[in-house]
């Protein structure tokens, strides 16, 4: 019990330093794990892409729509079980800030997905209503919506005021699974469209296809896309990963410098950490004199600041652990559906943890070794 003790005592010897020391790493290590966390929920979506998935978009760009006709050539693509398609909507609800991701599915979308988890009854309902629509469970929590509420959205892209009857609330399968999307009837919208805008008709976005074998996505992608070489509109067909990754790569400077801030944050606090630890070394050299004096090593000299340097770090770090969590949750709730995977993850606390260690550890070495070093001799002449 000596070496705790001691240690612990020598920690909380001056309880104002070490507090606001504690302090700075409490605020490092939460912001750490909070800038983690926003990079996590930005790969949430390519986390969690099925391999069994291909999506097929224009070659040119995602702007570019496809004829609906090419559902009917995808199918006859061996190796291809089934095919759906989805159309950006991009409607408004109430103002812009409250944005979420819409779009018009083809009455087999949801049988790709069945990560979104929708009860028989309320998918029959969905099916049987040309303006009836789905919404996710976190979508639906937030803005108070109730099965059989009408939802006014209005059109950005196709103009006017759309009303859709919530017919459903799909949940997640698993606690990663977003659930902030809002999905209508394809065939709503494309009748509505031929109507005003006839030219626009039997258009879609992107075309999903479910594969009989994962291993065959490549064989597949290349398959369909020469169906549809030097064609008025040629595709692109990629792996649901890879499709998602496009979009993370649009922004992948913003995610570089965040990742870049995390780091910098834990080398300042070390640097204070550090500091903190050197003068408190520098006090007590007639101390460590007095243990060498008394037949004690350099080593147990050195473990006792080692020992100090970690204990407060780790203090530090448990603590900023526990408080990133309501920060995610605030933060969770500023940026509503615009990050739906926002989550703390185990890895993220991990790597909280390892910090915490690395900043006790490095932060000790240059005091642990100068104090291992110091003579008893000059040591005690300290004292005196």
């Amino acid at each position: 019990m000596f070496v705790p003790l001691l240690v612990l005592r020598n920690a909380f010897r001056h309880k104002l330093r070490t507090t606001l020391t504690i302090v700075g790493i409490i605020v490092a290590i939460t912001a750490f794990g909070l800038l983690r966390t926003i990079v996590d929920a930005w790969y949430a979506g390519a986390n969690a892409s099925s391999s069994a998935r291909l999506v097929t978009r224009s070659s040119v760009s995602l702007v570019f729509s496809l004829p609906l006709n090419y559902a009917h050539k995808i199918r006859q693509v061996p190796g291809v079980a089934s095919v759906a398609w989805a159309n950006w909507f991009g409607g408004v609800y109430i103002n812009e800030r409250n944005f979420f991701a819409q779009f018009a599915i083809s009455p087999s979308y949801l049988d790709l997905y069945p990560e979104f988890v929708l009860i028989d009854e309320q998918r029959k309902a969905f099916q049987a209503d040309r303006v009836g629509a789905v919404a996710g469970r976190k979508l639906a929590e937030k803005f108070g919506w109730k099965v059989g509420d009408q939802i006014p959205l209005r059109g950005t892209i196709y103009p006017g005021t759309w009303t859709f009857n919530l017919r459903g609330i799909y949940d997640g399968a698993e606690e990663g699974t977003d659930t902030s999307t809002f999905f209508l009837h394809f065939d709503y919208l494309n009748e509505a469209i031929k109507r005003q805008y006839p030219r626009r008709g039997d258009q879609t976005g992107v075309f999903i296809e479910q594969l009989r074998d994962p291993e065959d996505a490549a064989m597949v992608s290349q398959a369909i896309d020469v169906n549809f070489k030097n064609s008025l509109a040629e595709t692109l067909t990629e792996t649901e990963k890879a499709f998602q990754l496009g979009f993370v790569a649009m922004s992948e400077a913003i995610l570089l410098a965040i990742q870049a801030v995390s780091y910098v944050v834990i080398v300042i606090i070390m640097a204070v950490m550090a500091n903190t630890i050197a003068m408190t070394a520098r006090e007590r050299y007639g101390e460590y004199a007095t243990f060498k004096a008394l037949g004690f090593s350099n080593g147990f000299v050195a473990m006792l600041i080692f020992a100090e340097s970690l204990g407060i770090s780790l203090i530090g770090g448990l603590l900023g652990i526990a408080f990133t969590f309501p920060m995610a949750e605030i933060f969770a709730r500023t940026v509503g559906s615009i990050l739906p995977g926002f989550k703390v993850s185990d890895e993220t606390m991990v790597a909280q943890l390892a910090s915490a260690c690395v900043i006790g550890v490095v932060a000790a070495v240059v005091p642990a070794w100068n104090a291992a070093r110091v003579r008893i001799v000059d040591g005690l002449r300290a004292i005196g």
